[in-house]
């Protein structure tokens, strides 16, 4: 029997909210599915936006959750149980406003910083011991800890180019997840994406 392994990007719906930061996970896992060229079914059921993929022997699951951020578990405990999926073969893919822009961070397990998202993932699986792999967003001031506004905010055009080479590191991240395992592909890849600019 094939090994079964959700990859779920984190976002809000709606327009109005694509391209935020918040949306980062949403991006993520929308260039993996151009990558591997799928197209995406509605799931009500899940309440959430899938794509599917046989990979390496693995049936691998894309998914969107459109619950909103803060309720985001409900839809990815309902995947997960559907499609027997254990907690260890969950990757979630998250902004984090504690990471600058540029670095990308893959886990195993850990506490969710914080983010609504995570906790609401942990409170349905039930457990912390799902990889995550956090895209950074930075923040604008370290020492403000109410941060919706930026959060909700687009990136801006001088962040644009940047965004990409974090998208296709990340990415690869994934890929590397799938095919290596944790280990190796936290090492390739966790750190700083080479922004390409010259320092003056």
């Amino acid at each position: 029997m094939e090994e079964q392994f959700l990859i779920v990007g984190l976002g809000n719906p709606g327009r109005e909210y694509a391209r935020t930061r918040h949306n980062a996970g949403f991006m993520l896992v929308e260039k993996l599915a151009e990558r591997w060229r799928l197209g995406w079914s509605d799931e009500r059921k899940f309440n959430s936006r899938v794509a599917k993929v046989g990979r390496g022997g693995r049936k691998v699951y894309l998914s969107e959750p459109q619950t909103f951020m803060n309720l985001s578990g409900k839809a990815v405990g309902r995947t997960a149980e559907f499609y027997k999926v254990p907690p260890k073969r969950v990757l979630v893919l998250v902004d984090d406003a504690d990471l600058p822009l540029g670095q990308i961070r893959l886990r195993g397990k850990g506490s969710s910083g914080g983010h609504h998202g995570i906790d609401s993932i942990e409170q349905h699986l039930g457990t912390q011991d799902f990889p995550r792999l956090r895209i950074g967003i930075g923040r604008k001031q370290s020492n403000v800890r109410e941060i919706t506004n930026y959060v909700l905010g687009q990136f801006g055009a001088d962040e644009n180019e940047l965004l990409g080479k974090v998208l296709t590191r990340a990415s690869d991240q994934v890929e590397s997840w799938l095919d290596e395992g944790i280990e190796k592909a936290m090492t390739k890849f966790n750190g700083a994406v080479d922004s390409g600019r010259k320092e003056k």
